[in-house]
């Protein structure tokens, strides 16, 4: 067996042992090394689907310890300022799946800045590859992994060891493909269906009714005067109004230990499941702390661009769900149903009656009413859809005590 398929069998072991990219080029790197090939550096590069990372780069130097892993953010080029002007992006614009450039003769270091850095650190060959995954055109950026290769040999790399890194070019890339669609399927599941939950499905509860019963203190909350701002101001602002408040709101919940279930318009669902009521409500209170003072902050800072700006309506409430997959066998969605989950709407509805930004059920306080002195009764009031009146609560400020 030559070097070459062995070290095709090991990179494919390795990603049947489900082995990351940096692992895998740790070893690659290694094992070339000890074939006598005089690597410098070694990078792979691949696109993902993410609404924030464009992708990842995988980077292998020579005495500078195990590759290390970077990514890019979408819509910001990799390689600064200047990412038309390196070889990945010349080999995509001129659809090249191999480039090679003999730097110690000076080549592509005139067109490409990036070469004459390497140059300069005493590399001597530059060698590139990409590898395309097939599919359908435009179906994922993350279709192609790009490899490149830098060497400091006097003469650069030999035709046989440059035929060693296009025979383990497929292999590795393949290795990339099923690493990332693992990272890209579990990012996408976990982007729409929260943390929690798309663990949970990746793990396998992902048949129609799969779910358990939980106490969970429930979040329900939406944007003050929606209806009337989504009138008045241009779709660009307002989608860049929902941006900015939503993240603003789920920062805070999952800065304290909740789980975003739904966004429905400009609403938000969210449950906190913690280890018994009062931890789970007082993170729930936790985060509504931290909600008021950011949407604060964040207000001011629109209004000071001259941006349209909102508050948030909240109701939280403490109550046994169902939680796991609802819907028709080719539509599931997972999430949390029940009595509690209505009345947590219902609470939400008597903010605007009441004058409100927060109002808390009874069941929540009576849990949290021991470790909080800032809880405060708003009188009892009939809920619609609730056959006996509530009592309810809210938070006061603070400042206000």
């Amino acid at each position: 067996m030559t070097a070459a398929l062995e070290l095709q069998q090991w990179i494919l072991g390795e990603g049947l042992a489900g082995s990351n990219e940096a692992r895998v080029l740790d070893g690659v790197c290694e094992r070339l090394t000890a074939e006598g090939i005089p690597l410098l550096r070694v990078n792979i590069a691949q696109p993902t689907l993410h609404p924030v990372i464009g992708g990842h780069l995988f980077i292998w130097q020579r005495d500078k310890g195990p590759a290390v892993q970077e990514d890019w953010r979408r819509n910001v080029t990799a390689a600064g300022d200047d990412y038309t002007q390196t070889p990945f992006a010349y080999m995509m614009d001129h659809d090249l799946f191999q480039l090679r450039f003999r730097l110690g003769a000076g080549e592509g270091c005139s067109d490409f800045p990036m070469l004459t850095r390497f140059r300069q650190g005493g590399a001597t060959d530059y060698f590139a590859l990409r590898t395309d995954f097939g599919g359908t055109p435009g179906q994922s950026p993350a279709r192609r992994a790009m490899t490149s290769w830098l060497t400091d040999a006097p003469q650069g790399f030999t035709p046989d060891q440059i035929a060693t890194i296009e025979a383990i070019g497929p292999a590795l890339a393949l290795v990339v493909k099923a690493a990332s669609s693992q990272r890209v399927a579990s990012s996408v599941i976990e982007t729409y269906l929260g943390r929690d939950a798309g663990g949970r499905v990746l793990g396998g509860s992902i048949e129609r009714g799969a779910g358990e019963t939980i106490r969970a203190a429930l979040w329900s909350s939406d944007l003050r005067a929606f209806t009337k701002i989504s009138d008045s101001v241009p779709r660009d602002r307002l989608l860049g109004l929902l941006h900015d408040y939503f993240d603003c709101i789920v920062g805070c919940v999952h800065e304290n230990g909740g789980q975003v279930l739904k966004f429905m318009g400009d609403g938000l669902l969210a449950i906190f499941n913690l280890e018994d009521d009062a931890a789970s409500c007082q993170a729930a209170l936790a985060a509504a702390d931290l909600l008021r003072q950011r949407l604060e902050a964040l207000s001011l800072e629109r209004r000071e661009k001259d941006l349209p700006v909102t508050g948030a309506y909240l109701a939280l409430h403490l109550g046994d769900v169902l939680y796991g997959n609802i819907g028709a066998p080719d539509r599931l969605d997972f999430t949390v149903i029940g009595p509690a989950v209505n009345e947590v709407a219902r609470i939400e509805a008597m903010c605007r009656a009441l004058d409100q930004d927060l109002v808390i059920s009874a069941a929540f306080a009576a849990a949290a009413k021991s470790h909080n002195d800032r809880i405060a009764s708003l009188g009892r009031y009939v809920l619609r859809g609730v056959r006996r009146p509530q009592e309810l609560f809210t938070l006061v400020a603070p400042e206000d005590l």
